[in-house]
């Protein structure tokens, strides 16, 4: 039965954007990270992401990345990807899966058009540095 499910709440595992130098574009480019702010390793992480959304009225979409991690050691962060600066107008979506000891955690993280700025910036945990967090 349905209410015998349960569905584990992800906690202390963060979707992040930091801005940081490029060398290749001799610019301030955005990151996204996959933070892990707890005290146990997260492994076999999947990170499924995509952008959509409403450019000058017009409906746009970016292709879907898939990235793989075996292991994301406790109060660590791995970088996912770049996000290029066109889609930052877009509703940015990273759906993360992963395990922890046994149990299967799966959380739909996102960042709303145009929240990826320098006007939303905090402090990022385990990183320490500004950046964004998704919701």
């Amino acid at each position: 039965m349905k209410k015998d499910i349960v569905i584990p709440k992800v906690e202390n595992v963060y979707v992040a954007a930091l801005q940081e130098w490029n060398d290749d574009f001799m610019e301030n480019t955005w990151y996204a990270y996959l933070v892990n702010d707890s005290d146990e390793k997260l492994e076999t992480a999947i990170i499924v992401s995509n952008a959509s959304g409403l450019i000058n009225g017009e409906e746009r979409k970016t292709s879907t990345m898939r990235h793989a991690f075996t292991e994301v050691p406790a109060n660590t962060a791995v970088k996912i990807e770049m996000i290029e600066e066109s889609v930052l107008e877009l509703n940015n979506n990273f759906m993360v899966t992963f395990f922890k000891g046994n149990t299967l955690y799966d959380k739909n993280f996102s960042f709303t058009a145009g929240s990826i700025n320098k006007d939303n910036l905090t402090e990022v945990p385990v990183i320490y540095k500004d950046g964004v967090l998704a919701q």
